[in-house]
């Protein structure tokens, strides 16, 4: 009887610890633990049909190119006039070589022996004539280039000199031409190649003091240009 009544009382104690255990142990949590992601998710995927294009960027500006120009030295008003024909036909701007000092009628007597041209005719190292400028605005812009003078002594009027020797002309086509009373081109358009070294130089052409301004322009129009 002492056996029985020891190991129902062993049952019950067990029975009674298991209780208590079950009743300590803590419920599961149904908190979810916070995350990186967003909460909200975009209601479609954006497609390869909706998406934004990179907007084209702007061509870049070039330089006008392709004009003329004539560009020419007049001593008595003859080279002046048919530059300005010239211009008028060919659609081209003008640019005027003008001394520093500029030359009076009395410098331009080359019969009198002490005048300006005779003695500088005399002496080469008084044809580096001073110009107000040898630098023509928007100068690359240019393709063709027509390059005028009186005709001095059998070449072109020194203060032209100046003029080619402080351009470039890389890339353009150059056109001389010359007026004089009675003097040919004679050498005057290859020498200012020459001191020029760039350019592709025409044989160029001579005008009387006294051409029509027809005859100027039907020339220019042969040209093709």
């Amino acid at each position: 009887m002492k056996k029985l009544t020891a190991l129902l009382l062993s049952v019950v104690l067990v029975l009674g610890l298991a209780a208590c255990g079950s009743a300590n142990k803590p419920a599961s949590s149904t908190t979810q633990p916070e995350t990186s992601a967003p909460t909200e998710q975009p209601a479609t995927e954006p497609s390869e049909s909706s998406s934004t294009a990179p907007a084209e960027s702007e061509p870049e500006t070039q330089p006008e190119t392709g004009k003329t120009l004539v560009v020419y030295y007049s001593a008595s008003g003859n080279t002046e006039r048919v530059a300005k024909d010239i211009a008028e036909a060919a659609g081209a701007d003008l640019f005027e070589i003008v001394p520093t000092e500029v030359y009076t009628s009395e410098d331009l007597n080359w019969t009198n022996s002490d005048s300006r041209v005779s003695r500088e005719h005399d002496d080469e190292s008084l044809r580096d004539v001073p110009l107000t400028t040898t630098e023509v605005p928007d100068w690359d812009s240019y393709d063709t280039v027509f390059i005028g003078y009186p005709i001095w002594w059998g070449i072109a009027a020194w203060p032209v000199d100046t003029f080619v020797k402080n351009n470039d002309f890389t890339g353009k086509t150059v056109i001389p031409f010359a007026t004089s009373s009675s003097s040919g081109m004679g050498q005057s358009g290859s020498l200012l190649a020459d001191m020029a070294g760039t350019g592709e130089w025409q044989e160029g052409q001579r005008f009387s003091s006294g051409v029509s301004s027809d005859d100027v322009q039907s020339w220019v129009n042969g040209l093709g240009l």
